[in-house]
């Protein structure tokens, strides 16, 4: 196989990383504010049931998670699963495992913030939405910057666990080459595929810092 074959099927797989990677913050980063909501309430209910299934997401293994996704709609309800379903299980299950750790983060960024801010924004005559989506969560967004960006990076890497319902992302196709050419050079260069694009996601995040940086 020649190099540009072997960097076509790679770029390919890229776009597959690539998409799981977004759609995955696209879902997770909304659904793990809202979670949060539920870990903080003053419902006991609605807390224990939010804190157990943040403790079942961030307990067990994610590849445990993209099976069960996978295979629970045929073996617990009866439901025909197609070829197609294999990506959207990929997506579910890594909205569900990523929402329990970003819902954590915002938690300690939420926490975090003074009483006393509660307070001047309720003399102030703000509501508590208000006061929320106003005065504490564009603080709270620069205090988790730094634990969310460490996430992100992660989540860079674990789509390569998405060859567990044989998704042909980048690195799947690179030990598919791999084998086929008995040679380390397409795993090596999906590394740099994944380098790469950790750096610019580093970056990014980097720049949205500065960006918010109000101490300067």
């Amino acid at each position: 196989m020649s190099l540009a074959t072997m960097f076509l099927q790679l770029v390919k797989g890229m776009g597959i990383t690539v998409e799981i990677f977004f759609l995955t913050l696209l879902f997770s980063l909304p659904a793990g504010l809202v979670l949060s909501f539920g870990r903080m309430s003053k419902q006991g209910w609605l807390r224990v049931i939010s804190k157990f299934y943040i403790s079942v997401m961030r307990g067990t293994p994610l590849m445990l998670q993209l099976i069960v996704v996978y295979f629970a709609p045929y073996y617990v309800f009866g439901i025909r699963i197609s070829s197609g379903y294999r990506f959207v299980a990929v997506i579910i299950a890594f909205v569900l495992n990523y929402a329990a750790y970003f819902a954590e983060i915002y938690r300690s960024g939420i926490e975090s913030m003074a009483v006393g801010q509660y307070e001047a924004a309720k003399v102030l005559g703000y509501s508590r939405s208000q006061t929320f989506f106003k005065i504490i969560l564009p603080q709270v967004i620069k205090r988790v910057l730094p634990p969310v960006t460490n996430e992100t990076i992660t989540l860079v890497k674990d789509t390569s666990l998405a060859f567990v319902l044989a998704e042909a992302e980048m690195f799947t196709i690179a030990k598919q080459i791999a084998a086929k050419e008995t040679s380390i050079m397409p795993l090596m260069a999906a590394g740099l595929f994944y380098y790469i694009f950790n750096l610019a996601v580093a970056g990014f995040m980097e720049y949205l810092e500065k960006k918010l940086n109000y101490y300067r």
